[in-house]
């Protein structure tokens, strides 16, 4: 009877994990972040970029932000996988959208990945994080020109969405766009669609 009290107490006092599906096209430093959010949120350092190889299925990355655990998952993005992408996204929480700001001659290719993702009916109401990486880089585009580019002033009222400049080599920018991933995700309303779906299962 105790271990049975007891089981019901830890389960009513556990944190829920916030589940976050991290996509963008293949070279836009997915994996990089995933292991530099390791380094900065956990005890064990993640892979160093030299290290890093390109992801063929997926990578995952579990820790704890402003009190809260999280679970990244980064899936593969070069054309050939992209498919794949939604079979994760019923169950995650967020979507941040990785893009190689300095790699201007394939915005077009990541606005059409992005939208069809964005098109997507599972997808419903799960706030989006642009992370404009690479921004160290001379030439970059501004998350200024990226929001254009993406129509992001479009999902105004439909999710909450943001682009934040980030170097995911050296974790600049990181931290505070974990910070509003965060926030926004409690604000919004996913998470209780994703209890109520998992329920009805």
């Amino acid at each position: 009877m105790f271990s049975l009290l007891s089981g019901c107490f830890e389960f009513m006092l556990r944190k829920e994990e916030l589940h976050v599906l991290v996509v963008g096209l293949d070279k836009a430093g997915k994996t990089t972040l995933l292991e530099r959010l390791k380094t900065l949120y956990t005890d064990v350092p993640g892979l160093e970029p030299s290290q890093v190889v390109p992801t063929v299925g997926l990578n995952l990355a579990h820790f704890e932000a402003l009190g809260t655990p999280l679970l990244c998952w980064d899936v593969g993005g070069a054309a050939g996988l992209r498919s794949i992408w939604s079979k994760y996204y019923g169950e995650c929480h967020a979507l941040v959208f990785c893009v190689d700001a300095a790699d201007r001659g394939r915005l077009e290719e990541a606005k059409a990945a992005l939208d069809r993702a964005l098109g997507d009916r599972d997808l419903y109401g799960a706030p989006l994080l642009v992370l404009a990486n690479k921004h160290d880089v001379e030439g970059a585009a501004s998350p200024a020109e990226l929001a254009e580019v993406f129509g992001l002033g479009r999902l105004d009222g439909r999710r909450p969405s943001s682009i934040q400049a980030v170097t995911a080599r050296t974790g600049e920018g990181v931290k505070p766009a974990v910070q509003w991933l965060v926030e926004n995700i409690k604000k919004s309303q996913r998470p209780e669609l994703i209890r109520r779906r998992m329920l009805s299962q």
